[in-house]
């Protein structure tokens, strides 16, 4: 039902382009005829803009993995660097959030793991909306961060990393099969700062994947019931995603290849000191204005990263 209903508003919107451009070529017609300038303004408003949303269109049709039309599992790990980088995995998960918050994207906080001092060990959340698994793949990697440290006291320059993980979700037990066996259930208290819940109640949840020695816990949700529920979507996300990696190993193999871990590249770098600049390691896409690009500005490095993909035949 899922898939019908993606594919009926695939339908729906490109018949609405066309009926856009229709209209748009006749009225444009219309006013040549008649020589009538009056509506020129408007008339090239409109083609720019539906110039705009056919471009956005195109790029969306090279998403056309197994799994890019589905909602993304976003998960920010900090790196070494202590409190810098653990503020730094949830800055980037605010930009995550923000990027979804943008283009009017359902987002649900699954798990936070909060630092010691400030910021995030790790944190995890559900991003819906229209092939957001295709879109979000590109961010998947090490992101750097360079800035004059607040958690200094000589205020000196700090360098910091988070790791970003992007998985598909597993819409149904065909995708992938977890027998109750298998799986171990430990319960713990949940830590972070305030909440009547915290530190009293074990209603956090840690699950163990035996066959494959997995480890995920979510402790977000005051409900024992609903960590756990949360703690099996990203189980099974990471389950399909190494038997989907265990497959592109196989093939790699069979076909003489080396295998190439993208997870472990450092993929951009954010500078906010001594100058202002984010920049894409992949594509060289540059932003002066890495403000607006933790807020959520992310599209332009996606959709270049997706278009140096497809014309290097990934």
């Amino acid at each position: 039902m899922q898939q019908m209903g993606r594919l009926r508003d695939a339908v729906a919107l490109w018949r609405g382009l066309e009926s856009r451009c229709r209209d748009l070529v006749e009225l444009t017609a219309l006013a040549v005829e008649e020589d009538d300038f009056s509506l020129q303004e408007q008339l090239e408003a409109d083609a720019a803009a539906l110039g705009r949303e056919l471009a956005r269109e195109e790029m969306r049709l090279t998403l056309s993995g197994p799994y890019d039309e589905r909602p993304a599992i976003v998960t920010i790990h900090s790196g070494a660097g202590g409190t810098d980088s653990q503020d730094w995995a949830q800055m980037l998960l605010r930009m995550y959030a923000g990027w979804a918050e943008v283009g009017r994207r359902p987002v649900e906080v699954m798990d936070l793991s909060y630092g010691d001092e400030a910021g995030l060990r790790s944190g995890t959340l559900e991003v819906g909306g229209s092939h957001a698994f295709g879109y979000l793949s590109a961010e998947q990697g090490v992101h750097r961060l360079v800035r004059l440290s607040p958690y200094d006291p000589n205020r000196l320059r700090h360098t910091s990393f988070a790791n970003v993980e992007i998985l598909p979700t597993v819409e149904s037990e065909a995708d992938i099969a977890v027998r109750p066996e298998d799986v171990k259930m430990d319960t713990f208290r949940s830590s972070g700062p305030g909440g009547q819940n915290v530190q009293k109640v074990a209603s956090a949840v840690r699950l163990t994947h035996l066959p494959t020695g997995i480890v995920v816990s979510c402790q977000t949700e005051r409900s024992q019931h609903q960590n756990r529920e949360y703690a099996m979507r990203i189980l099974r996300a990471r389950l399909l995603k190494q038997q989907n990696d265990q497959r592109a190993e196989e093939l790699a193999r069979l076909r003489g290849e080396r295998a190439n871990p993208e997870w472990g590249h450092q993929i951009r770098s954010y500078v906010l000191h001594p100058y202002k600049l984010v920049k894409d390691h992949r594509t060289n896409l540059q932003s002066p204005d890495p403000d607006g690009v933790l807020e959520g500005a992310i599209d332009p490095f996606i959709e270049a990263y997706l278009m140096h993909k497809l014309g290097n035949g990934d």
